[in-house]
């Protein structure tokens, strides 16, 4: 439920009846209740008693607080990954640009958008920082909708794949200045389109 949500499969407004739900998942109700329970502290599902469930309008507070915790993660992550640089994870990272490559070419915006994930979750194994990823997703997804509503723009598959690009030829490189930049530029694109967006899809967004 939550990565339908994630990917706008639910798009914002969405009523969500738990009858209908547990249907879907083949679940009773009980599961379905627990998991509304959590989507709303995520923020992600607004809960109106005895009425409905909605999932909720992307909250740009909540999208630019959870922006600035994984930039900040990330800017000592490619640091410290850059000071001693491990071949095997730029083996890896590598093998994730050339999967992102083919998927840009297939037009396949959804596995794109989750290679993308993959690609950044790499960084925090190699930093033996895996409980931080996991905090860093519990907390993203505001600005995570809010991607994925910019990933179709023209450009913008090409543009995430370049940075990825720049940020694994500096880590090779031992350049830490330079691959925290090109880090900073890659997680600050959305967000400096946030106007576009809302005019391209009014009412998604509030704040």
């Amino acid at each position: 439920m939550r990565e339908a949500i994630l990917s706008l499969a639910l798009t914002p407004g969405t009523v969500l009846s738990r009858n209908a739900l547990a249907a879907q998942y083949g679940v009773s109700s009980t599961p379905v209740r627990d998991a509304l329970m959590r989507l709303e502290e995520e923020g992600l599902v607004e809960v109106f008693p005895q009425h409905a469930t909605v999932v909720s309008a992307i909250d740009l507070t909540l999208a630019r607080q959870a922006h600035f915790l994984r930039r900040s993660l990330e800017l000592e992550l490619v640091r410290d990954l850059s000071h001693a640089p491990d071949p095997r994870l730029i083996a890896r990272l590598k093998a994730c640009l050339a999967e992102q490559q083919a998927l840009m070419e297939a037009q396949d915006v959804e596995a794109f958008a989750a290679a993308d994930q993959v690609f950044h979750r790499h960084l925090y194994e190699a930093g033996q920082m895996q409980a931080l990823w996991t905090l860093v997703r519990s907390r993203s997804g505001h600005i995570d909708r809010l991607r994925r509503l910019h990933l179709p723009t023209p450009g913008k598959a090409q543009n995430i794949l370049q940075h990825h690009t720049w940020i694994v030829e500096a880590i090779a490189a031992g350049d830490s200045d330079r691959a925290q930049q090109h880090l900073r530029d890659h997680l600050s694109g959305t967000l400096a389109h946030v106007d576009e967006i809302r005019s391209r899809y009014p009412g998604y967004v509030r704040g």
